[in-house]
């Protein structure tokens, strides 16, 4: 179990390294922004250093700027899911203030493109072992569960309020190049972890109650078992259909690796959930 805790915490920390890299050494120096609580930070720092003259670093306005929702996200979204995403928000501001800004091309669209690419590598590495990187990811599922809304309307209106700014502050060609950017970044977190709020679980497996009681030891979510046969086998087996959130996902993942790494399963995204579906 350390093992497993030691290698999440190292693949967040990596995440964070990916998503300083991504803003120190290509969106910052362009003036692109990336989407979320860490745009959001770079507009600050922008309109501090050009409109006001005082000089605060994006790492620094990217901690202060999560505090709260960390607070909140403590006693709203979980402890666990929470402690990682401190862990990735203070390495990220400690590596945004250490990694020099550095412009390391001055053609603006392949600082647009490499930094979305890398930007959203860091991302959805983090989401992909079931943690997140604090912000926007923490608000958004907050507002989901009030509101019973999809969680990607809340990424689509805070980040059309940076893409606007962009356009506002600087140049309206800003605006395009952050909606690139966000863009190839979100391209690249679908292709590695999916952004949907739900998923739906489908798991044929020989080991059924093992599998049940490994699942509901770790999450309350209720599942559906169905009678299956193997098309060349002929084996009796089971199909277990469960839905869950996406947060859950790395925990299922590990579940199934533990009892019964033979067994098949798909994961499809969830549009929508009608009836009973626990959302605390």
């Amino acid at each position: 179990m350390f093992m497993v805790e030691a290698k999440r915490i190292i693949i967040v920390i990596f995440g964070a390294l990916l998503n300083a890299l991504s803003l120190n050494l290509f969106l910052i120096g362009a003036n692109v922004y990336a989407s979320g609580f860490t745009g959001a930070a770079q507009i600050l720092s922008s309109v501090f250093k050009d409109f006001i003259g005082i000089n605060i670093s994006t790492g620094i306005l990217l901690l202060l700027l999560n505090i709260p929702v960390l607070l909140v996200g403590w006693f709203k979204v979980g402890k666990g899911f929470t402690l990682y995403s401190i862990v990735s928000v203070f390495f990220s501001s400690l590596f945004l203030q250490f990694i020099p800004v550095v412009a390391l091309s001055n053609d603006i669209i392949l600082n647009a493109v490499f930094g979305g690419v890398i930007g959203g590598l860091g991302v959805g590495l983090t989401l992909k072992i079931g943690a997140s990187t604090g912000g926007m990811d923490i608000v958004a599922m907050i507002l989901s569960r009030l509101k019973d809304k999809p969680i990607g309307i809340y990424f689509l209106v805070m980040n059309s309020v940076i893409i606007a700014l962009a356009g506002i502050l600087y140049l309206p060609e800003n605006a395009l190049y952050t909606l690139l950017t966000l863009y190839v970044s979100t391209r690249v977190i679908d292709a590695i972890h999916t952004r949907h709020e739900k998923v739906t679980a489908m798991i044929v497996t020989l080991k059924t109650d093992e599998l049940q009681q490994a699942i509901h030891r770790k999450m309350v979510r209720g599942i559906t078992i169905l009678p299956a046969k193997g098309a060349y086998t002929k084996a009796d087996k089971s199909l277990m259909y469960l839905v869950i959130t996406r947060y859950e996902l790395y925990d299922l993942e590990k579940i199934i690796s533990e009892v019964d790494p033979d067994a098949f399963t798909n994961i499809v995204e969830t549009a929508g959930v009608y009836g009973f579906f626990r959302r605390d």
